[in-house]
Formats: structure tokens, sequence, C-alpha cells
């Protein structure tokens, strides 16, 4: 499988530093968290977007996803939203990521709704991606938790520049079992993101198996060229650790876990 991180484990790092760190720890992808208080962002100009291609280009570090914050099921009109996700996927195609990450967002409302909302708005963006060359996915996440809820949104479209994203804290606080995430999510994965936390109530960011999130059922076995992100949440816990100390032991345990059994 092929490593990756978020850069929410390093708020507001330099993207020359981002770089440097995934190249000296062994991480071959990025996952770039899209916001204004990030060095990347949908204001970028074309020339800021082609010179963090370069430089990710130059130190052989691919750009996984952009990670935006577009909520999709979120109650309101469509047009702001379309309009976030068309500009999204720009700054991806710009940057040269495969992937658009968005949220459901679509809490208080009923669940059918929701998802009817969800569909819409990716259904109508999925065109515009499919030219672009990126594909949207849908992460696990508030009003859509589960791996089935994503899954249900993602088979309404039925388009393949829409996908999902596996977070794995989610499904498991649904009380999803990873076996079932994985057996509804696979027809549409883009590629799984891992954490581990103290405990269902204590949600802090920890290395990666020191925690209490069953890392080895999600990760069964990943083929080859199946991609691995580890978010580490620092940007919403400035106490933890810093995550470039982790990082080694953090690659290490991954790979171990997706070994082939014996």
């Amino acid at each position: 499988m092929k490593l990756a991180f978020s850069t929410l484990g390093v708020p507001g790092l330099p993207m020359p530093e981002v770089v440097r760190l995934a190249a000296a720890h062994g991480y071959q992808g990025v996952e770039l968290r899209a916001h204004p208080d990030e060095p990347v962002h949908l204001g970028l100009s074309a020339s800021e977007r082609a010179a963090v291609r370069a430089l990710f280009e130059r130190g052989g570090v691919e750009i996984l996803t952009v990670a935006g914050y577009a909520k999709v099921a979120a109650e309101g009109e469509d047009q702001p939203v379309l309009d976030e996700l068309a500009a999204l996927t720009e700054l991806a195609r710009d940057l040269g990521a495969p992937n658009v990450r968005v949220f459901p967002g679509g809490g208080g409302q009923d669940p059918a709704q929701a998802d009817a909302i969800a569909a819409r708005r990716l259904g109508a963006a999925a065109p515009y991606a499919a030219d672009l060359g990126v594909r949207v996915l849908l992460e696990t996440h508030d009003s859509h938790r589960a791996g089935a809820d994503v899954a249900r949104v993602a088979g309404t479209v039925g388009h393949k520049s829409v996908g999902a994203l596996w977070d794995v804290l989610h499904t498991w606080l649904a009380g999803e079992e990873p076996v079932a995430s994985h057996a509804v999510l696979a027809p549409h994965l883009g590629y799984v993101q891992v954490k581990d936390v103290v405990s269902a109530e204590d949600t802090t960011p920890v290395a990666l198996g020191a925690g209490v999130l069953p890392l080895r059922a999600c990760l069964d076995t990943p083929a080859a060229d199946d991609w691995v992100c580890w978010e580490y949440e620092k940007r919403w816990y400035p106490h933890a650790a810093e995550l470039p100390g982790l990082l080694d032991a953090g690659r290490a345990h991954l790979l171990r876990l997706g070994a082939p059994k014996q």
C-alpha cells in the first residue's frame, strides 16, 4: 500500500516543510487541508498553484487529495455548494491531485432528505469533476458517519467521479464493524483514512497503535496501489504530541498491519 498523511497534523506548516517531512519519513503522498488558515486554499492564484504543484513534483511526493469543507447534504440552496465543489475540483486539477474530500453536513434533517440533497448535488458536480480528471470523495463523517450512510449516497449518484472516503474513526463511533464498512464502501472507495484515539469519549489523537481503534481489521491486506492516509487531528487538539516525531513509528505500524497474513 501507499502511505500519506494529512496536513491537519501539521497546522500551518509551509509546503516545503511538508514535502520534506513526507520524503524524509517514507510517505508517498500528502492530503492537503484546503482552508484559509493553511498555505493551500481556494484563494491561491494560478501562479501560486503552479508553484505548489512543482514543489511536490520536485520532491517526489504526490498530492493525494484536496481536503475541502463543502457540506453536500446541508440545508439551503444548491448553488453555493455547487460553486464550492467546482472551485475545489479546479484547485485539485491545478495541483495535480486526483481527489477532493467533502463532508455530508446533513445534521438536523430527515436522513432520506439529507441523502437526496447530497446525491442531487454530487450528481450535478460529477460531470465537471470528470472533465477535470478529479474524483469527489464523500467522507464518513457527521450526519453520514457509517459506511452504509455514505454508500447509499454514492450508490444513488452512480457516477465514477463520485466515491467514498473511509474515515475509520467515524464508522467505529457509529458502531459499524470494519468488515461491514468495507463491504458497503468497497464499490465506491477512494482510500482509507486512519487515526487512533484515546477512547470513544476522548478522541484526542495518539500514535497509531496506542489507542482503541481496530486498525488491523480496517486494513485487511490492502493492494499495493491502495492509499492509506493518516489523519492526525493536531489542529483540533493543540496539546497532542507533535506529528513529525510520530511519523516513522506510524509508517512502520501501518506497514505491519497491511502485510499479507501468514
